[in-house]
């Protein structure tokens, strides 16, 4: 009697089981990754404050002053150097808006730990001044707060540190 080759020998049984060997150790590989790498959230509580966004989003809105306001960054800024972030405020009839307190904020999306804030000086009515120094290359969101009676409004800006 013959002995019959079995199907395992067959070229095409076998390039189906190594490219679905691969396939499960691609995912394997890749399910290890996420369960021990970070999770890339930026805060903990990112659901409630979601929530809370939600519920005074039309509160800030009827709060709205509608003033003109202008952050100015030079447009090439390297990695832990001074550059000068200048802020101007106007309100709706082009007269220069006077507050206490205007602080600038950086905050890195992939790195909660490296946010800072840098108060701003009053130079002249209306114009705002202050020198930053960002510490890692990449992209930076910045927020401008302006605290005033009504409550504090903020402008928001996007930065790319270092190389372009």
């Amino acid at each position: 009697m013959e002995k019959k080759d079995s199907a395992w020998r067959s070229p095409w049984i076998i390039g189906w089981m190594s490219l679905l060997l691969v396939f499960l150790i691609a995912n394997g590989i890749m399910i290890y990754l996420a369960l021990d790498g970070s999770p890339g959230l930026v805060v903990e509580d990112y659901y409630e404050r979601g929530q809370d966004y939600e519920k005074n989003m039309l509160k800030r809105m009827a709060n709205d002053p509608g003033w003109d306001m202008h952050v100015s960054i030079p447009g090439s800024i390297e990695v832990a150097k001074q550059v000068l972030v200048s802020f101007t405020v106007k309100d709706r009839e082009a007269k220069p808006v006077n507050r206490d307190s205007v602080t600038f904020y950086a905050y890195r999306p992939s790195d909660a730990s490296r946010d800072f804030s840098v108060p701003m000086r009053r130079i002249d009515d209306g114009l705002y001044e202050a020198m930053v120094s960002f510490p890692l290359p990449g992209s930076w969101d910045v927020l401008v707060s302006i605290v005033s009676a009504g409550g504090e409004i903020n402008h928001p800006h996007w930065v790319n540190v270092g190389k372009r």
